[in-house]
């Protein structure tokens, strides 16, 4: 356990210790995985700036600067977790890989759309403060689970040549026919 702090009734007050989750949870990969996310975060946010400030996009309308932002930070998220987050995973199909990469990238952007849909439009939370923590906390935390699992499991998961199912499966035992 950590140290008790005070309080103001004089019992203590214990904090749990969360470094053994932590350690559990948060491996080298998950960190590489997260930081790469952050770096394709940062792209997006300043090239959606930089693009609706130049022109042709300040004046065009903000959904083409956001789509041009969302597919420069796909392509630094593709290229950091290819090479450094799942550097030593190999595919066969780099066509199938960015195939899906781009699907499941999709599919966890639609998280953020989803839960601002529901908050601001089911909800009836209509204030910035409620659309940002939900599309870019509670949709973006959902959507980033789904990139890593999806990502992790088919779009980086090694292409195993013995005949395997998928990574961390073992081979079918062969059983000689006849």
């Amino acid at each position: 356990m950590l140290p008790s702090a005070g309080s103001a009734y004089g019992r203590r007050v214990t904090f749990p210790d969360l470094r053994e989750p932590a350690r559990r949870y948060l491996t080298r990969e998950v960190r590489v995985f997260l930081a790469v996310g952050g770096a394709g975060y940062v792209v997006d946010v300043a090239a959606f700036n930089l693009l609706r400030s130049v022109r042709p996009f300040a004046v065009l309308d903000p959904t083409v600067a956001r789509t041009v932002a969302v597919v420069a930070a796909m392509c630094v998220t593709y290229v950091g977790n290819r090479h450094i987050t799942w550097r030593e995973h190999t595919t066969s199909s780099r066509r199938r890989e960015i195939t899906l990469f781009v699907v499941f990238n999709l599919v966890g952007l639609a998280f953020s759309v989803l839960t601002l849909a529901v908050s601001h439009d089911l909800l009836g939370l209509t204030s910035r403060l409620a659309d940002n923590v939900s599309a870019n906390v509670v949709g973006l935390a959902l959507g980033t689970l789904f990139r890593y699992v999806t990502y992790r499991r088919f779009v980086f998961g090694a292409v195993p040549d013995d005949g395997s199912s998928g990574p961390g499966e073992a081979a079918p035992e062969r059983v000689p026919v006849g």
